[in-house]
């Protein structure tokens, strides 16, 4: 079994541990990245980004993707394209293990994200970036004047629609029940909103487009009677919720009642010194990669900090 120590090592490789990745390379901390055999985050699944800074014309997610790992390469960091397997937080340095392969770390920083819940449909799946799309903030503006539906019952979903109704003609919000997780006021929101048409009872059988590789609809089954019906639409929001991608650290690191990483306030710093989240791992609330970027610089200056001080 092979053995490396290293001052610094990033666990996962979407925007915010690339960007965490650029800034403790340029203070020579020479950092080690995990990346996963699934790295780039969410951005792999979304078709084009609008909304980050720098890209006029926009650009496609894995590309932005791409150059911001070829950026973070060109300042020194070492790039592993592999899965941890086990993250021991209770000795020091840390001990990261990925396969047979045994890692030592006096800093850490998790930037493993969050991944969206799915309906898991054959059909959503090969349209995701198609039409179907988990993020409305990402994605809304490309639905200016069209029909679309978000499913869910809670506050996500409830904002999702409620913003979707600045860009979208309408919007069919559908809940497998007719109770609601969201609170109250938002609910209310919703149901006030001209633009948007709730549909209780109810859940998305397939999404309809797959052979034109772009959503043309959806097919709804009621809950109830079993009877199926064609909604025509442009695009598919789903708003179940994220599972923030904790598993390997349970038990060590502090998390929230949905299992999102617990950060000390205008911090990344987690419960175990020397050990940072950044991302969507950490942040249940605005989840864009901006964001997840800021939250990266964030977790490398702290950990230089850290490793100077400590």
């Amino acid at each position: 079994m092979s053995s490396e120590n290293h001052e610094l090592i990033i666990i996962g490789a979407g925007p915010a541990g690339l960007t965490a990745a650029i800034y403790a390379a340029r203070a020579e901390l020479s950092p080690l990245m995990i990346e996963g055999y699934q790295s780039g985050g969410q951005l792999m699944l979304t078709s084009d980004v609008e909304n980050f800074p720098g890209f006029a014309k926009g650009i496609n997610g894995p590309d932005l993707i791409k150059e911001t790992r070829e950026q973070a390469l060109r300042f020194g960091t070492k790039i592993l394209s592999e899965d941890v397997t086990k993250a021991d937080f209770s000795q020091r340095p840390f001990k990261i293990e990925v396969g047979e392969k045994v890692f030592y770390a006096n800093s850490v920083i998790i930037s493993t994200g969050a991944s969206a819940r799915w309906l898991n449909l054959e059909s959503e799946q090969a349209l995701i970036g198609r039409g179907v799309s988990s993020c409305a903030t990402c994605d809304g503006a490309f639905f200016k004047d069209k029909e679309v539906v978000v499913v869910g019952g809670g506050d996500s979903a409830m904002e999702e629609a409620n913003f979707l109704t600045k860009f979208a003609s309408k919007v069919t919000l559908i809940n497998r029940s007719e109770n609601f997780r969201a609170s109250k006021i938002m609910l209310t929101k919703a149901r006030e909103n001209p633009k948007i048409e709730i549909i209780t009872n109810a859940i998305i059988e397939k999404v309809l487009g797959v052979e034109e590789k772009k959503v043309s609809g959806v097919e709804i089954k009621d809950v109830k009677t079993g009877d199926l019906n064609k909604l025509d639409c442009s695009g598919l929001f789903i708003a179940i919720g994220h599972i923030p991608n904790v598993s390997l650290f349970d038990g060590q690191i502090e998390v929230d009642e949905n299992k999102y990483i617990i950060t000390k306030p205008k911090s990344t710093a987690t419960n175990i010194k020397g050990v940072f989240a950044c991302g969507d791992v950490q942040d249940s609330i605005f989840r864009q990669a901006i964001t997840a970027a800021g939250t990266g610089c964030m977790s490398a200056m702290e950990a230089e900090r850290y490793l100077t001080h400590k």
